[in-house]
């Protein structure tokens, strides 16, 4: 798109889709708030938006858990989710799930009823963002989970980065098991080896140029006296950095040559031991200039949404489309002040945004400028004005 955009769901359609049987929500301008209590199912509605975004949404589910269960437990023969979209393009209709009887077991994904290859293609139309309680622990965990938040953060702006990440796990997979047969042709290891350091440059160089825009960005808005303190960020390996001092074709060239010394060594660790599959996402709190992870809960949580932010912001202004924001439960935990500065900032990027929440005095700061539905068990309905 050659100009920013704004998109927004006007109709959300589940068929038999986790707790839902069947449920029609209809959005307008304003903020969409699902109220209800814990495990009434308002995160499932969130995430059947995330499907619309390229990738396995927002908790990273299988197909068959996306499928509704019946009383005795079995699961649904199909599912699907359907969303009436008005952006830049006027107004379409997504939609994505597996047909019931079809042998394949498949996802499907459609554009005005026409089959499209993947999700991938709602991004022409659609992008969106999101902020779980499963990310509250993102600064004290795993580097593989900074690694899948800092892929889901570039595939928001590069809708293709998906597809490189899953090419460059599949070529990963393919010399492990060569690295296992001691038989094995060298000449199979040469030509895997080639395809996995063409795919690791290319994901590489995504993940820094992502980040190196996302620093930019909050360096250019950065606001000491944010309740939501300015971050900063970098990419963390081996591959990352030989790419900030050589062009990519000669950092690809070594990197080749590099799996090719690594085959002993590697065939006793039964694993690759270097590359961007090992890659780690460095956030520092920017106004203590102290590691994310040393933080409080609070500020690590407050660092977050002011992360989730700027990344919104990155996606209007990369990929020229504001994005839709869903935050699942995230309103609660925020006193006053910060609540009232999230709004704000939400108004400011004037994209449509889906909040969840239990308790309607946590979203009282939005003073009747909210569509509000109540969820319960299967169902959801406007809530009336109170």
């Amino acid at each position: 798109m050659s100009s920013q955009a704004t998109a927004r769901i006007a109709r959300l359609r589940l068929t038999d889709f986790r707790s839902y049987h069947s449920a029609d929500i209809r959005a307008g301008e304003r903020p969409v708030v699902l109220l209800g209590p814990n495990g009434a199912g308002k995160t499932n509605l969130l995430e059947a938006i995330s499907l619309l975004a390229p990738g396995r949404g927002l908790r990273r589910a299988t197909l068959d858990q996306f499928a509704a269960r019946g009383r005795d437990g079995t699961p649904a023969p199909g599912w699907a989710v359907s969303a009436v979209v008005e952006g830049a393009y006027g107004e379409v209709t997504l939609g994505t799930g597996v047909e019931a009887g079809s042998e394949a077991r498949s996802r499907r994904c459609r554009i005005d009823g026409e089959t499209v290859g993947s999700a991938t293609a709602f991004a022409a139309h659609i992008r969106i963002v999101w902020l779980t309680p499963d990310m509250d622990g993102l600064f004290l965990g795993s580097p593989s989970e900074r690694r899948r938040f800092l892929d889901r953060m570039v595939l928001a702006v590069d809708a293709d980065h998906g597809a490189r990440v899953s090419g460059l796990e599949r070529a990963l997979r393919a010399r492990n098991r060569l690295l296992e047969e001691s038989s094995t042709d060298p000449r199979y290891l040469d030509a895997v080896e080639q395809e996995l350091a063409a795919l690791a440059i290319a994901v590489a160089a995504a993940r820094m140029e992502t980040v190196r825009r996302l620093a930019a960005g909050i360096a250019a808005g950065r606001d000491d006296a944010s309740p939501f303190p300015w971050a900063t960020v970098a990419v963390d390996g081996e591959v990352e950095r030989a790419l900030t001092r050589e062009p990519a074709t000669l950092v690809e060239d070594q990197y080749r040559l590099a799996l090719r010394a690594a085959r002993v060594r590697d065939r006793a660790a039964g694993r690759t031991l270097e590359g961007p599959h090992l890659t780690d996402l460095l956030v520092g709190h920017g106004p203590k200039a102290i590691p994310a992870g040393q933080g409080s809960t609070g500020e690590q949580k407050a660092l977050l949404i002011g992360l989730a932010l700027a990344h919104a912001r990155l996606v209007t202004e990369m990929a020229g489309v504001t994005p839709v924001m869903l935050l699942d439960d995230v309103v609660a935990y925020l006193d006053p002040e910060r609540r009232v500065a999230l709004f704000a900032a939400l108004d400011a990027l004037g994209g449509q945004v889906w909040m969840t929440g239990a308790d309607p005095s946590a979203f009282a700061a939005l003073d009747g400028r909210a569509e509000t539905f109540a969820v319960a068990p299967g169902r959801v309905a406007p809530r009336p004005s109170p």
